[in-house]
């Protein structure tokens, strides 16, 4: 690849980026107003928990 390619990669990458960052806020934004004190990381405990449940009655 030369330096061109690579800038417009760079660029697309970047913009692909601020747009899965954007996302993420939103997503963490509606968890905390349905009831996750802290957003994701709540969801994502709450996840591992019921994993975690569901793993010890198999």
């Amino acid at each position: 690849m030369n330096q061109d390619q690579l800038k417009k990669k760079i660029a697309k990458l970047e913009s692909l980026c601020d747009q899965l960052q954007a996302e993420m806020n939103y997503l963490d934004k509606l968890l905390i107003e349905v009831g996750f004190e802290e957003g994701l990381k709540t969801l994502k405990a709450a996840a591992i928990e019921l994993i975690e449940k569901k793993n010890q009655l198999e």
